[in-house]
């Protein structure tokens, strides 16, 4: 289940405060339906960089395309080969 802003500001809150581990919040909040790896991570990003918010632009890239399609960003389309230019043996 999905861990809405008000969950996130939670359990930093008791995590930094109360000092609740994963289970322990698991265990507390059994009608949220967390899962405890959510839990987990939530508490490994909070432990490594001080903050549980996403930064902007984290996440996977989107893809860029320009005006001609996605093959122009490799210099060209590339070459197919005609029948009439395959050898039959």
């Amino acid at each position: 289940m999905k861990i809405s802003q008000e969950d996130v500001i939670l359990i930093k809150n008791l995590y930094l405060s109360k000092q609740y581990g994963a289970l322990r919040l698991l265990s507390e909040l059994l009608d949220k339906g967390w899962t405890l790896g959510s839990i987990e991570s939530l508490l490994n990003r909070s432990h490594k960089t001080g903050t549980i918010v996403l930064q902007p632009g984290s996440g996977r890239p989107r893809l860029s395309r320009s005006s001609e399609g996605p093959c122009a960003q490799s210099g060209g389309q590339a070459k197919k080969a005609s029948v009439s230019s395959l050898d039959f043996a």
